[in-house]
């Protein structure tokens, strides 16, 4: 499951869960988008802000990262994006930002140059395996809960979850919109499953998910990617974020590998200190 892209669905479809999840409450959150940007001049690009409307100056940018990945250049990558974006931009608002990491041992310490920033009341990280210790009366938390939950038990805690919701044991605004992100979570868990079966797992039929742009267009997505292509995705997108753009080449002799070498390739750029790493690598 690729599941960073599925936390950005998430986020674009109701980007009040994230303001919910890092619990900072702020009146006017209907007002918030939420959308990635590519700063100007520079290899950076910012996965996630949560933008208010320029009526309401007071609230707070939020810059969103979900890190499911050990990556030693990631503070000093996410905040030199954060400031970039404020010298260009010059926005009116002022700032936050949350990092989402599935556990503590996924995090890299940021503490020698960035402590001031990582203690400030600007800067939450959240460890989801961590929110699943507890009970939670609280929607937006069970939802994550069921992105992180193993795919054994994937199905039950759905199941679960939809039934604290018809009960009335969980208070929800949009009933529909989180049912349908249920059942999105699912397809992305299970993508080789039709959208019948999924309803049928879940036991649910009341929502017709083919009705959804939104579920057909993650439907499409899970069908059209093989595993291959998945993997080269995601391998380029973290050598783009520690080295910059790769050239041409290079990206399509990676998208050429087989899956056993790009699992192989995940690991080593893990030592990999710049491109020239990557063109040994794939010499070899």
């Amino acid at each position: 499951m690729k599941t960073d892209s599925l936390f950005y669905k998430l986020f674009q479809q109701s980007p009040q869960l994230v303001l919910e999840l890092a619990g900072i409450e702020l009146a006017g959150v209907e007002s918030y988008q939420f959308r990635s940007e590519e700063i100007k001049q520079t290899a950076f690009r910012l996965d996630g802000i949560l933008t208010p409307t320029s009526e309401k100056p007071d609230l707070p940018l939020v810059f969103v990262e979900v890190q499911f990945q050990v990556d030693h250049g990631f503070y000093s990558r996410f905040f030199c994006e954060i400031f970039f974006y404020l010298r260009q931009n010059q926005p009116l608002h002022p700032w936050q930002a949350v990092v989402i990491y599935p556990s503590r041992n996924m995090e890299v310490s940021g503490e020698r140059h960035y402590s001031a920033l990582l203690k400030s009341r600007q800067v939450q990280r959240l460890y989801l395996d961590e929110l699943a210790d507890s009970p939670t009366r609280s929607a937006p938390v069970r939802l994550v809960q069921l992105i992180t939950e193993d795919i054994k038990q994937a199905s039950k805690a759905a199941q679960s979850l939809i039934k604290a919701i018809e009960n009335g044991d969980l208070a929800v605004d949009n009933k529909a919109q989180i049912l349908e992100i249920i059942e999105t979570i699912l397809v992305y868990k299970f993508p080789k499953l039709s959208r019948e079966e999924i309803q049928q797992m879940l036991g649910y039929n009341d929502i017709s998910l083919k009705e959804t742009r939104f579920y057909q267009d993650v439907y499409a997505e899970g069908q059209q990617e093989g595993r291959q292509e998945g993997e080269a995705k995601l391998i380029l997108r973290q050598l783009t974020r520690r080295f910059g753009v790769l050239g041409d080449d290079t990206q399509s002799r990676i998208r050429r590998l087989p899956v056993t070498q790009l699992e192989t390739l995940g690991e080593a750029l893990l030592e990999f200190s710049s491109k020239e790493d990557v063109e040994r690598w794939l010499q070899k």
